[in-house]
């Protein structure tokens, strides 16, 4: 069986806390990082890739722990059904395209609910070739 492994990204000492204390006793790893460092991780490939050798296929959980935190929670995508390991790129894009459709298109708020700068987000929007009209399209169209 493997082993879970927790990955918190917060500012938060009392969210992280009480997560911490919700997992205590589990056979599981607790890793915690603020914003700054997990974006500057994120950037780094020797951070992503030490990342990819403690969480194997980066497998998201689909029930968050509900500690009573309110704060925006994004989903981590999740991976494919056929067990293929997906590339970081391809799982950053992902969780990008989620944020701007969640967002409907509005890139200020996406960047700011991803904890990354904006120009960063215009950046990789431009890098992934992803079109924020179609989520502002969305939104005129469920409008209609």
């Amino acid at each position: 069986m493997s082993r879970s492994i927790v990955i918190l990204v917060t500012d938060n000492h009392d969210f992280n806390e009480q997560t911490r204390k919700h997992f205590e006793g589990q056979d599981c790893t607790f890793q915690t990082y603020s914003p700054d460092q997990w974006r500057t991780g994120v950037e780094s490939p020797f951070f992503r890739q030490q990342l990819l050798q403690g969480v194997p296929a980066l497998a998201g959980g689909t029930s968050p722990v509900n500690t009573g935190y309110s704060g925006t929670v994004l989903n981590f995508p999740t991976p494919s059904t056929d067990n293929s390991i997906q590339k970081m790129d391809d799982i950053e894009a992902k969780a990008i395209e989620n944020a701007i459709l969640q967002y409907r298109g509005n890139l200020t708020e996406a960047a700011k609910a991803l904890g990354i700068g904006r120009a960063t987000l215009y950046r990789k929007v431009k890098q992934y070739h992803i079109d924020p009209a179609v989520a502002r399209k969305r939104k005129t169209g469920m409008a209609a």
